[in-house]
């Protein structure tokens, strides 16, 4: 009989017992990365959604005093849907707000399922005092110390929306925009009534 030597060669793999563990911790790994993923990513478009709102604050205060005509930052609830509106006179004299068109940046849709609303200041806004000079409001029939909502327009479409006014003087209507996202983070943009800035602060976790 013919004996064949052996090869000496060791089949290699892994074993049932290897592939079990190797699975098993890429599952532990997997559930402690992928709520962290979730929270950056509501994270920024929270903070995404700051910024743009920011941005079209910006416009609508440059705007008023560039062209001397009071303008204001629009804002749905119900669609999340922002834009900038410059005041105007209608066919019977009466004001109204009509929306800016071919300006970059001047509207959006907030992404997500970020919430937003205008209200009240929470707080005193620094440089701003309860005592405010009445020279500001000659000529407008508001000041900084106006407050949010408080706008020329259809009762019934203030009643779904809000908007906060930015005046040729530089100064803004009191007030602060809120944005809340699905975890219960939330950012708050206050607006300085006198110098018409734009500050984000974080909001407590609810």
């Amino acid at each position: 009989m013919r004996v064949d030597p052996p090869s000496g060669r060791v089949a290699s793999g892994f074993t049932l017992i290897e592939l079990i563990v190797v699975i098993v911790l890429m599952g532990i790994m997997a559930a402690l990365i992928v709520p962290e993923m979730r929270g950056t990513y509501a994270d920024a478009v929270l903070r995404s959604g700051s910024r743009e709102l920011a941005n079209v604050c910006s416009i609508a205060s440059s705007r008023a005093v560039s062209f001397n005509q009071v303008h204001r930052v629009h804002v749905d609830p119900a669609t999340r849907r922002f834009r900038v509106e410059r005041r105007v006179r209608g066919p019977d004299r009466v004001p109204t707000f009509v929306p800016l068109r071919d300006v970059s940046g001047s509207e959006g849709t907030l992404g997500g399922s970020v919430s937003v609303r205008i209200q009240p200041a929470s707080e005193p806004t620094e440089a701003a005092s309860d005592e405010a000079d009445p020279g500001l409001d000659s000529g407008r029939g508001s000041g900084p110390g106006r407050m949010a909502n408080d706008t020329v327009g259809d009762p019934g479409e203030q009643a779904s929306s809000q908007s906060l006014s930015f005046y040729p003087d530089g100064t803004a209507d009191r007030g602060e925009i809120v944005l809340r996202d699905p975890e219960g983070f939330g950012l708050v943009l206050r607006i300085n009534p006198v110098t018409a800035r734009v500050r984000v602060l974080d909001l407590p976790r609810r």
